[in-house]
């Protein structure tokens, strides 16, 4: 059965499923191709700030982590240029950018197994909480998901500033929190969704259809790496879950 409703017509879950076997998703690179809303929107606030965007490697390199600590790793921006960059870059992305993305073929038939098949699912994003839930309704996907876990909506926070939140593994131990699951499995597209479930003692899929470099997510320590959301079923993800010391491997 799909689960897929119209944009703007998906809607919330009110009742929780049992506590079971869960999978926690990546959005951006895992769930949704930007389709060049990030990389564009990045270079245009850039610029819209005098600044040079970086080449198409490094904006793609940017898809991922937490957008204030990728300008500061990536570009010449200064920390105090950060909010007013974000602000553009977001006003861009809300207008245009969200639009350009489209959900990965095979993922809604993935989460339809998923679902069929009494496993939990939630995401966990560096995107901030309430972006990502527009995201997911945008697409139609988010009454697939029992909890959402993300970046504070304030994302120009730096280290030391209330309600900073360090990166991937914290927001994956607050979905884990939430979720409750008996057994777990990250799918994640870039590396820091590798380490951030490592140090949750689960282990991750890498989601090699999205934007991780050539070798990064098995470098990084992923269980499998897939090439097409097509070949993950919900029985890869539970052995996955059931075994912990998987040896990283191709597929």
């Amino acid at each position: 059965m799909n689960r897929a409703w119209p944009p703007g017509m998906t809607p919330l879950r009110t009742t929780r499923r049992s506590n079971g076997p869960g999978v926690l998703f990546d959005l951006d690179g895992t769930l949704v191709d930007p389709a060049g809303g990030i990389t564009v929107g990045i270079a245009h606030a850039l610029t819209a700030a005098g600044m040079d965007p970086p080449d198409e490697a490094t904006l793609r390199a940017m898809v991922g982590p937490k957008l204030a600590d990728a300008l500061l790793t990536h570009t010449t921006a200064r920390p105090e240029q950060i909010p007013g960059i974000i602000a553009s870059y977001r006003q861009w992305y809300a207008t245009t950018g969200m639009a350009m993305g489209a959900v990965y073929p095979g993922i809604t038939d993935l989460l339809d197994a998923l679902v069929d098949a009494g496993i939990t699912l939630g995401v966990a994003t560096q995107k901030p909480r309430t972006i990502a839930r527009t995201i997911l309704q945008t697409h139609g996907i988010e009454a697939y998901f029992d909890v959402v876990a993300g970046a504070p909506d304030e994302e120009a926070l730096m280290p030391g500033e209330q309600g900073y939140t360090p990166g991937k593994t914290e927001i994956i131990a607050e979905a884990l929190a939430a979720l409750k699951p008996t057994t777990a499995v990250m799918v994640g597209d870039r590396a820091q969704d590798v380490e951030g479930a490592h140090a949750n003692d689960i282990a991750c899929l890498g989601a090699g259809w999205g934007y991780a470099s050539p070798g990064e997510l098995t470098e990084a320590g992923a269980a499998l790496v897939v090439a097409d959301p097509k070949d993950v079923t919900p029985g890869v993800l539970l052995s996955l879950a059931a075994n912990l010391q998987a040896a990283p491997q191709q597929r």
